[in-house]
């Protein structure tokens, strides 16, 4: 990909376009094929944060007919697709990266790789600690003469949704210095806007997570943190300048 506006070079972007996306649905479908034959073993793995903390004589059920398949399996394309991430990021990475200045691919390929470990950090936070507090808070509250028994459906859809929370929220510290290198704020002004940005951490955990304040707190304290994590390694990084972008532009 380069800067040239001509209609045939366009033209070769679309089809290199299309050729990267190609390489990336096949490379999640091979992942997919590789697992589709662990689909139970990877959704055991998943509920096993909740069925540690179930009371006795109970379990998991399925209310829908074809959950028992059609669960594991939606699990299992869902971890194809997160374990596929790196090459499709490669494949965004080696498409951008001609139309990119020297000092921006300098900077792109150190934060591609730190959002993926980051997001994978995130899913990680919420399985190992996360998960067998709030299981095991929302089972020790059931009402007297109320069986914990949740569909693995319900369960699927609800640790998804946290992974994704999770892991997006992982990514503030990337956002942080992406604002402070374009110049969109200083350093000094996120600073000063703290207290709003902690207000705004627990309004985004709200949003978020289920309704509960036990989960909204353990996802707005990390962002939190991370992002005096993002303010603290932006002391590193410099606003781009226009003569810098001008010094560095690549020859056409």
């Amino acid at each position: 990909m380069s800067r040239n506006t001509n209609p045939d070079s366009l033209l070769g972007h679309l089809l290199e376009l299309r050729n990267r996306l190609l390489r990336c649905v096949v490379a999640i479908i091979v992942v997919f094929a590789a697992l589709a034959a662990f689909a139970q073993d990877i959704y055991h793995l998943l509920a096993k944060p909740l069925i540690a903390v179930l009371p006795e004589n109970s379990s998991m059920i399925a209310t829908d007919v074809a959950a028992p398949f059609f669960a594991p399996f939606k699990l299992t394309f869902i971890v194809a697709i997160c374990l596929a991430i790196p090459y499709i990021l490669l494949q965004v990475w080696q498409f951008i990266a001609p139309a990119l200045y020297n000092r921006e691919k300098r900077l792109m390929a150190p934060l591609v790789i730190s959002s993926t470990l980051l997001f994978y950090s995130g899913i990680a936070f919420a399985y190992y600690i996360v998960f067998p507090i709030i299981f095991g808070f929302f089972t020790s509250v059931a009402p007297e003469g109320v069986t914990v028994a949740t569909d693995i459906s319900s369960y699927l859809d609800f640790v998804l949704k946290l992974f994704f929370a999770f892991g997006l929220s992982f990514e503030i510290p990337i956002a942080i210095l992406l604002i402070v290198w374009t110049g969109v704020a200083t350093r000094a002004d996120l600073a000063e806007k703290r207290p709003y940005i902690i207000v705004g951490a627990f309004i985004l955990g709200m949003l978020l997570t289920p309704p509960d304040v036990l989960s909204q707190t353990l996802l707005a304290v990390p962002m939190w943190l991370l992002f005096e994590l993002g303010l603290q390694l932006s002391r590193f990084y410099q606003p781009t300048t226009t003569d810098d972008a001008e010094q560095q532009e690549p020859k056409l």
